[in-house]
């Protein structure tokens, strides 16, 4: 198959919100680059292609992801992209690989200035706070929880919401990082904690589960981190609590770009119609 055959995708992130989607781009056939960015540190870890940066094995549901390291790697995946690929590597060294059909941004961060993605890619596609198709992307997709999943294709997509609830618990069953430090925890994703239970130390200083439940996330052993960034998530939900796959705001935000790529696309067929006319 030639390079040419196949559709190019970066996403910026390696979180699970940006492993979900780039699943879902692999599977319909892109070349996909997540492109790693250290703020803010991912959490869920067991639900994102982000620990394959440091050598691991990583697989979310059927689809392996594989470090890359170089722009040759990027386009010799081209011709045959079997896997998800996960670089260090920025927009900026991704860019002269070839010309980039979907560049997403799903690092979720808060920022006060969004960087416009426009012109940069065929086709760019914010998620969360701070986009707007007049301003630095072309299409944008909502993530609060009442509008999980909308497109948005004129004006701003809403400001950041509280935290959404989880089997009934909302932020509370978030551990935030009190000041910046080096990280260091012990317990793995996936393990039964309770309420005040040490889940590990920043800088030296026991930090503690604020409920009881399953481990759905935790910064990894040895982050340096800032203040006020989530370090843990405890999932209350006991039986049904899940910290591997894609949950259903990764799946709901997925297929919401992966719409808004078939929009884009029934645009430009139009216009090109219109334009024989």
């Amino acid at each position: 198959m030639g390079t040419t055959a196949v559709r190019f995708a970066v996403v910026l992130g390696t979180n699970d919100v940006a492993s979900a989607i780039a699943v879902h781009l692999h599977r319909a056939g892109f070349c996909v680059v997540l492109s790693h960015d250290p703020n803010p540190p991912v959490m869920r870890r067991k639900m994102a292609f982000h620990d394959a940066l440091f050598g691991d094995s990583v697989r979310v549901e059927t689809v392996i992801g594989e470090r890359i390291d170089s722009t040759m790697d990027v386009f010799k995946a081209l011709g045959d992209p079997q896997h998800v690929l996960v670089t260090p590597l920025g927009l900026i060294d991704l860019l002269p690989v070839r010309a980039i059909d979907v560049l997403v941004d799903a690092r979720m961060q808060t920022r006060e200035v969004t960087p416009n993605l426009r012109g940069m890619t065929r086709l760019s596609i914010g998620i969360g706070p701070g986009f707007s198709p007049s301003a630095n992307c072309d299409v944008a997709i909502e993530t609060r929880p009442d509008r999980l999943g909308q497109i948005v294709r004129e004006g701003w997509t809403l400001a950041k919401d509280d935290v959404g609830e989880l089997g009934g618990v909302g932020a509370e069953r978030l551990v935030h990082s009190p000041h910046e430090g080096r990280w260091h925890t012990p317990v793995e994703i996936g393990t039964r904690i309770y309420k005040g239970f040490v889940i590990g130390h920043l800088s030296g200083e026991p930090v503690a589960a604020p409920y009881d439940g399953i481990l759905r996330g935790i910064v990894r052993d040895g982050s340096d981190v800032s203040a006020g960034v989530a370090l843990a998530e405890i999932d209350p939900r006991g039986r049904h609590a899940q910290w591997t796959g894609i949950d259903a705001q990764g799946q709901a935000l997925a297929q919401a770009t992966l719409a808004a790529i078939r929009l884009h696309a029934a645009d430009r067929i139009g216009a090109s119609a219109g334009s024989l006319r």
